[in-house]
């Protein structure tokens, strides 16, 4: 049984971590991959739309933090079965789904044929991109074997590479092999080989045995996001995220009962690029928290741009997501609840 000091990574079964330490890789390899798919730049000036559920989606979200105000035109997430009212032949649709048969998107893909919309996929294949190759609709391949929330390198870099097609955003392309490589050395010093006090490592003890709050501002507000969704697939465990200011009007006065509810902890993610009085916002609040968290932690995001810093607080979290369950005795594989719902809603 392993103990908060201790790390089995022989409860990772299907190497997990591994997908993880890969991302430099994947970040790569993404742009080599929508470039094989020939997609053409498309004039949206209605926008462009990431349609996608779970880890596909979480691209777009990313993509959107990445990007930041350098956006020129809307970039959106849908999240569901259907697009925006707004959608039509002025808006560029990235469908991306890990699996291709992901029952919303496939809808949103329908949806978007309806309306005229320029389509484009991201997918390892299924109905998608059948439906993809029938309408001539050009397709990201991405690599199979993964869990799709390992995939998250394909995810940003499609969803990056389709803001810029469709005129939302300038290529991002050397951000993105900056990305890559400042990952793989962040990958060596969090890594499973790292000491027992490297970052990760840490934070995973710190957090052992609490329900996690994280929050950030900005680009780190993305991230956080995906802290929470890392924490409830690779984990199993509850996790909650929070966006900088917005929370300053409302989630802040929880934190004086807090105690009496649960053992909570929490996370702030900062950027160093965001607006002064974000960062000060950052700061003003951990130290609010401190009345119902514990432990308050402040993590700093790396790198020099954007993209970089971004993808630091990505890597840093899947590592951190992973190490919590494995100190908790978890594959972190296994999504039971998922897993038991798409049963549920494929009978009905």
């Amino acid at each position: 049984m392993t103990t908060a000091l201790d790390f089995d990574f022989g409860l990772d079964t299907t190497g997990q971590l591994d997908e993880v330490l890969g991302l430099s890789e994947h970040l790569r390899d993404a742009l080599w991959r929508v470039d094989s798919s020939q997609a053409r730049p498309v004039d949206a000036t209605g926008g462009v739309i990431i349609s996608g559920m779970g880890g596909s989606a979480s691209g777009g979200r990313l993509a959107q933090g990445a990007i930041g105000p350098r956006m020129q035109r809307p970039l959106v997430v849908a999240d569901g079965y259907a697009l925006p009212g707004w959608a039509g032949p002025s808006t560029l649709v990235l469908h991306s789904s890990y699996s291709g048969t992901t029952e919303e998107t496939l809808s949103a893909y329908d949806d978007a044929s309806e309306r005229g919309a320029p389509r484009l996929v991201a997918s390892t294949g299924g109905e998608l991109v059948e439906r993809a190759r029938r309408d001539n609709v050009p397709v990201i391949p991405i690599p199979g074997g993964f869990q799709p929330r390992a995939a998250i390198g394909y995810a940003l870099v499609s969803a990056l590479e389709a803001a810029a097609l469709g005129g939302a955003a300038p290529s991002l392309r050397d951000e993105i092999e900056a990305a890559a490589d400042l990952a793989e050395t962040l990958a060596v010093e969090w890594g499973p080989g790292s000491g027992a006090d490297s970052e990760a490592k840490a934070i995973a003890r710190a957090l052992h045995g609490t329900v996690p709050v994280i929050a950030g501002a900005e680009l780190a507000a993305a991230a956080a996001y995906r802290w929470k969704c890392q924490f409830n697939e690779n984990a199993q465990l509850p996790a909650f995220a929070s966006t900088v200011p917005e929370m300053n009007h409302n989630e802040v006065v929880g934190w004086e009962s807090a105690r009496e509810l649960g053992r909570f902890s929490y996370v702030s993610l900062e950027d160093p690029g965001a607006h002064e009085r974000n960062l000060l916002r950052s700061e003003l609040v951990a130290e609010i928290a401190e009345a119902g968290a514990t432990p308050v932690l402040r993590v700093k995001a790396r790198g020099e741009t954007r993209v970089e810093r971004l993808v630091s607080l990505v890597l840093l979290g899947d590592l951190v997501s992973i190490y919590a369950a494995v100190l908790r005795g978890a594959d972190p594989v296994d999504i039971p609840a998922i897993d038991s719902l798409k049963a549920s809603l494929s009978s009905r």
